[in-house]
This record gives structure tokens, sequence and C-alpha cells, in this order.
């Protein structure tokens, strides 16, 4: 099942048509770019997701785009622009080192949601596609005298992902070392470079579901090769007439390619906001929910750090991003991620982003819904992340919440994840 994303749907709509396309519901943020289509499943979402949980889940990304930043001046002239510090201690960020940034105007909004991934001779900015044209143009009318310049790689490269406990088992061994730590024990925020076929790939750990993440920036030439050598290693067949074609390797590994809605689940679940669906164009930084990963208060000046600064002096912005765990009384299944299927989750209360966020003594809105699913790991309750006020957004606060025909209640978590802790 294909899915538009953009221009007025950045992801998939909140629109569904069966309770298992329901428990992925994502209000989009508007986009300002045609759309791009992107899978939502191949039909078997709860072996999608269980693959994010027990084995590995292979992604296609088009929506994704890549910057490249070059030039012996090219961490010193981004440590000035963006949020993060580039520069910690005395020194340069080290090379294989990665970190998560905005870009921001002067008005202190965030005009892109960067991942800077630090090589050895460049530095990569990877970030959503409808962003790509304003980091460019934003941060190349930075450039002066420094000896640093960008490019846009989006049509030359593309963008695949693995998610799930075996991704760098499988990398480990479909893949050459070139460059960088070893994949095979390759540490979150850390990136590298190696060899699948006869294409360079950039591998960059970003565990956003819960479980081993690691984003592929491929070559757009080899991109189709490389995803279906990934699947001929890694997809165990089941079928009797098949299994002459399964390995050691695929048993082991268990992947299965898969879409946006199983994805979406689980890095709700795992506690990670995106950008274009919880925040966007129009957000400060203190209101993603996200400040502490992608701001530095003790660098140097950079576009739009007066309005951060100022925020944070004060205290606190006028909203805050949280994530709501609805009563689990309507539970009513075992939480196996293989029980995920219509009959499941039909009946089970989920707000749809956009929903207001009530107190429990008034009807006024006091925050709205922006994305929602029924977490498979928490017997099915329906989890949201949701902007507050944020003088009410407080670990255990309670609050209503609309769900089809009734009002859920709902309590405000201590942190985005509420997917559970492994034993």
């Amino acid at each position: 099942m294909m899915l538009p994303y953009g221009p007025d749907e950045a992801a998939p709509s909140a629109a569904a048509t069966s309770p298992v396309e329901a428990s992925t519901a994502a209000k989009p943020v508007p986009a300002p770019s045609p759309p791009i289509e992107i899978v939502g499943t191949y039909g078997e979402l709860n072996l999608e997701y269980a693959a994010i949980r027990k084995g590995c889940l292979l992604l296609d990304l088009p929506h994704r785009a890549v910057l490249e930043v070059t030039g012996a001046d090219r961490l010193e002239f981004l440590n000035r622009m963006v949020t993060q510090e580039l520069k910690p201690g005395k020194k340069w960020l080290d090379p294989f080192v990665s970190v998560s940034s905005f870009w921001l105007n002067r008005k202190g909004r965030i005009d892109a949601d960067l991942r800077i991934i630090n090589l050895p001779d460049r530095v990569i900015l990877e970030c959503d596609a409808h962003a790509a044209n304003r980091a460019l143009d934003g941060l190349n009318a930075f450039i002066i005298t420094e000896d640093a310049s960008i490019r846009d790689c989006s049509q030359t490269t593309h963008r695949l992902a693995l998610h799930g406990p075996t991704a760098l088992e499988l990398l480990a061994a479909t893949t050459t070392a070139a460059s960088g730590p070893a994949v095979a024990t390759l540490e979150p925020d850390h990136s590298t470079l190696i060899r699948i076929g006869e294409a360079d790939v950039i591998v960059d750990r970003r565990d956003q579901t819960g479980e081993i993440g690691v984003d592929l920036i491929v070559p757009a030439e080899h991109a189709r090769a490389i995803y279906e050598l990934l699947l001929e290693r890694g997809f165990p067949h089941e079928h009797v007439h098949e299994r002459a074609n399964s390995s050691e390797l695929s048993a082991k590994v268990r992947l299965r390619p898969g879409g946006w809605h199983a994805f979406n689940i689980a890095r709700i679940e795992g506690g990670t906001p995106l950008y274009y669906i919880d925040f966007g164009p129009s957000s400060l930084p203190a209101e993603t929910g996200v400040i502490e990963d992608r701001v530095s208060f003790t660098k140097g000046c950079y576009l739009g750090q007066e309005v951060v600064a100022r925020m944070h002096a004060r205290g606190h912005s006028k909203r805050k991003l949280v994530a709501l765990l609805a009563d689990q009384a309507a539970a009513r299944a075992p939480s196996d991620p293989n029980d995920i299927n219509d009959s499941y989750l039909a009946g089970m209360p989920q707000p749809v982003s956009g929903a207001q966020v009530l107190p429990l003594e008034s009807d006024e809105s006091i925050g709205v819904i922006t994305s929602s699913t029924l977490s498979p790991m928490i017997a099915a309750t329906a989890i949201c992340f949701a902007s507050i006020k944020n003088d009410l957004a407080l670990p255990g606060a309670r609050f209503r919440v609309p769900a089809e025909s009734e009002l859920l209640l709902m309590t405000a978590q201590p942190t985005l994840r509420t997917l559970p802790k492994r034993p």
C-alpha cells in the first residue's frame, strides 16, 4: 500500500480504512513540496512490526534528503550555524561521530531538523526532503569567505534503513569494511563506511524505535541492487517450496521488508517525535520535546540563538511535547506483537491526530494530539504525543482525550518513551 508524502501531507495522514491502519495515525504538518510516494505496508503489518522487535525491518525512505558539506572550514562554519555543539572540549567533532541538530531562522523557528554525520573528508546533512532546499539556500547564504561549500546529493543518493535487534548482524555478514568503526559493533550516534557489492555506503546508527536502527546512504544507481541483496540474504523463506533458499543467516536475522505504518508504531513507542508531524517550521526548539538532544546552551552564537537563549532563561515555552498513556482498563489482549491484526484492534479506542486534549474539570482545550497509535507492547493501549500548555504538561498529569465515541483518560509520562524496558 502506497502513501503520499506532501504537499499537504508531510507524512501519511490520520485517515484510515481499517483498525490496523488506524493504529498508525499521525497528523501531518503541511509541507510546500510535491507528493512523494512511500510504502505504507506490504500487507502484513503484524509481521512488519514484529520484525522491528524480534528481527529486522528493511525500509525504503525516498522522502529523505542528503546534503554534503566540504572544504577545510566545514565544521567551523556549521558550528556557527546550527544549534548543536560541533566542537566539544578543545577539538572538533571526531570523524565518524553523528549528532542531531536544528537549523533555525532568525526568529528561532526550525527550518530543518538535521542529522549531522561527520566523515573524515566531508560532513553529511540528512533531513526531510521538504526541508532540504530551505536548509541548502539558508546555509549557502552565510558562506562568505569560508572554505566551505554545500551541495544537494539527493538525486545521486538514496536512503534505506534497518530497524531491529539483528540489523548490525545482517550488515556485518553482507558487507565489507571500508573505513571507520566495525559495523558489527557500531555504537549509537556513530557512523562508518562500508561496501556492499560495488557500492560505497554510509552507515549511521540512530536508534529511533527503542531497538537498533541504522540509516544507509547509498548511491542511487545501486539502491535497488542493495535493497534486493539485503532481502536475499536476510529474509527467511517460510514456505516449504522456498526453504532451499533459506540460510543460517536469514534464520537468525529474520529480515522483512516493511513500510511507514510499522515504523510509525515503533517510533512512537520508542519516544521519537518527527519533523513535519510532531513539530515543524513554526515550532521553537523548546516546544519539540527533543531540545536536550539538539541544542547546546554552552556554545557560541548561531542563527536564532537569541530567541532560544531568551526562552531558556525564562524557564519554559508556552507549549511542550509530551507522551500520553491511556488507562489500560480497556486493554483486552496479551501484548504479543504477533497479535496485531484487524480483529485484535477492532473496537480499541484511539485518539486521532488533531484531537483536542482536555483537562479533567472543563472542556477548554489545553493541547492537541500530534501522533497516536495503539501500542502492541502495552496490550494495544493508546499512546500519543501531544503538544500541551507547558505549565500543565507535568508527569502524572491527567487529561481527557476524545477517541471515537468516548473520552479516554490519559496520563502524561515522564519521558516521550513509553516502550517498556527489557528485563
